[in-house]
């Protein structure tokens, strides 16, 4: 008698298939490459001469040779401090600044909550190095408040260019995400606590310091770490005022680019990793803490009226405020300006790149290719790749190991991935014990578009499926139970039922995806071909020749873009929750 597979057998194959096929995909585009750089800082090619006179390159393991180089070098090592440096004070700033905005926000009974909020958010959309060239347009020795606008007044000279510059950046750089860690930790305070202790006569400064700062100390905690590893790994900024002033991201940049030195530049990644890993574990222990302290009896504090406290605060704000707008600000008035600083007549000249040396209207036109293939393509996969994760009941070893991988990527910065997928998928072949020599077969990606795309989409990876992961697991499990039942395939009700319900988060996975891809630049600054330049690393290659008024030109056009995009689907996932909530009351 031969065995006769049913449907639910045959469903449960194609489950184990693709949950081996996204597993392959995370070895060959998550581990494979940063194994490839491991394994460059701690093997070197050495030559060997045959019997046939003729010479190959073996790769022979050297262990630390080449970290201990980079610490005999005085003026790499210093790279590390500096860095450490930059980050904490980074983290310090940010924290504390918008501590007292999300307090503002919800805490106080102060007006244009909405505009502050939204003004807060505005950085996201811009690229970092946007950040640096209105600190120069500003503080530059010919900017705005060094000259006293022009002799009005006496002006002052910040000295720039250097770690305050990096620091001033990175803190506007930062201030969105610890903002929003902030302000999600304050709207989540018990009011019951603060009414116990009203009728225990404690005033509003006893309050603050027996019942706010405990409950807030690991949100502190967290957004001291975020912004600490996006100072820590960012590239944009640091590299247009950082100066002499040298960072372990600008250290890669000058090794592989400038110098050629390839193992050197993988050694800088693995140094550069060590400390992100390790902020981003004691970061994932903190939200796991940060989760248990949480009630599900918490009751909504209701802020209260106090005019002096609402006056400061806003005031506060206001004044916050204004520096994000006058950072972002001047950057976008700078591309109008005919000739900064001898001819400020308003001009759109410099949005003609044909004449600019390493910019020009193709590479942002490749810009919208990339970040449109990674939003479309990025969606989809992260998507399913959530839903396989959490919905299957099969293979759960395998589903928790990729699980641990797809963390990874926010641990790591762009630059890391870039130099990594430089070594990996430039190889025409792999050398393989008992097997020999092995043709690579992703080779052909390399110096195309559509390596610039992978990099974005595992770059980005764990944001998406986070926010798609928490999409699913908010749908009940009945949705699963009764279409077995009823003998459904499970692609008939993911297509059906799931995804039409999840369909306003997976807008939101796709506007994230887009607008990411458009404001970066660590990821592909060492991927890309004249062909597939894109508009990021054309400002940068535009700053290098001293064509800053055309970079601030490809700034404001990617925040355009980036805004509008955002405003798009914000209107359409607004439709897309309104109709969801519609179906739910039926």
């Amino acid at each position: 008698m031969f065995f006769k597979p049913n449907r639910f057998y045959a469903e449960g194959i194609i489950r184990r298939g693709l949950i081996l096929l996204l597993f392959a995909a995370l070895l060959v585009f998550f581990i494979l490459p940063l194994g490839e750089l491991f394994k460059l800082c701690f093997y070197e090619s050495v030559p060997v001469t045959l019997e046939n006179s003729e010479v190959i390159y073996r790769n022979t393991f050297v262990g630390l040779k080449f970290i201990r180089e980079y610490f005999s070098q005085e003026s790499l090592s210093a790279s590390l401090y500096n860095s450490f440096y930059v980050a904490m004070l980074t983290g310090f700033f940010s924290v504390s600044i918008a501590f007292i905005y999300a307090y503002a926000i919800t805490r106080r009974c102060i007006p244009f909550k909405g505009v502050f909020k939204v003004i807060a958010m505005l950085p996201l959309f811009c690229p970092t190095m946007l950040y640096g060239l209105s600190l120069v347009y500003l503080f530059g020795r010919k900017g705005l408040i060094t000259t006293g606008f022009f002799g009005t007044f006496d002006g002052f000279n910040i000295g720039l260019y250097g770690s305050k510059g990096i620091i001033i950046s990175e803190f506007i750089y930062s201030f969105p995400a610890t903002f929003l860690i902030l302000l999600l930790a304050l709207g989540n305070s018990d009011a019951r606590l603060y009414e116990a202790a009203r009728t225990m006569k404690a005033g509003s400064i006893s309050q603050f310091f027996t019942i706010t700062l405990p409950s807030l100390k690991l949100a502190l905690m967290n957004a001291f770490l975020v912004a600490f590893m996006l100072a820590f790994t960012d590239f944009g900024a640091p590299k247009i005022v950082g100066g002499q002033y040298n960072i372990l991201a600008v250290d890669i940049y000058k090794q592989v680019v400038g110098q050629q030195n390839f193992s050197m530049g993988a050694t800088v990644c693995i140094i550069l990793m060590i400390p992100t890993l390790m902020a981003f574990f004691a970061d994932r222990f903190i939200q796991k803490k940060q989760h248990a302290v949480l009630s599900a009896k918490a009751v909504l504090l209701q802020p209260r009226k106090q005019w002096l406290a609402d006056s400061v605060f806003f005031i506060l704000c206001v004044l916050i405020a204004t520096v994000i707008l006058l950072v972002v600000g001047t950057g976008c008035y700078a591309a109008f300006v005919t000739s900064w600083p001898y001819n400020l007549k308003l001009s759109l000249k410099h949005f003609d790149f044909s004449n600019v040396s390493g910019g020009s209207m193709a590479s942002l036109i490749n810009s919208l290719k990339m970040s449109g293939i990674t939003a479309l393509l990025g969606t989809v996969i992260t998507f399913l790749s959530a839903y396989l994760l959490v919905k299957s009941r099969c293979m759960n070893a395998l589903r928790q190991l990729s699980n641990a991988i797809v963390l990874f990527p926010l641990a790591l910065p762009g630059l890391v991935f870039g130099i990594a997928y430089v070594f990996f998928f430039n190889r025409p072949d792999f050398m393989l014990p008992w097997i020999g020599k092995l043709q690579n077969p992703f080779n052909g990606l390399y110096g195309t578009l559509w390596i610039l795309v992978i990099v974005n989409i595992v770059h980005f990876f764990t944001v998406s499926f986070t926010m798609a992961k928490t999409a699913l697991n908010q749908l009940d499990k009945e949705f699963e139970s009764v279409a077995e039942s009823m003998s459904i395939p499970f692609w008939v009700t993911l297509r059906s039922v799931i995804v039409p319900v999840c369909l306003p988060s997976i807008i939101e996975i796709a506007a994230y995806l887009f607008v990411s891809s458009m404001a970066t630049v660590s990821a592909v600054m060492f991927l890309y071909t004249p062909d597939t330049r894109v508009a990021t690393v054309a400002i940068v290659n535009m700053d290098d020749a001293g064509d800053q008024e055309a970079a601030a030109a490809m700034c404001l056009l990617i925040v355009i873009i980036n805004l509008g995009i955002r405003v798009v689907f914000d209107r359409i996932a607004m439709r897309l929750r309104r109709k969801t909530e519609r179906w739910r009351q039926r």
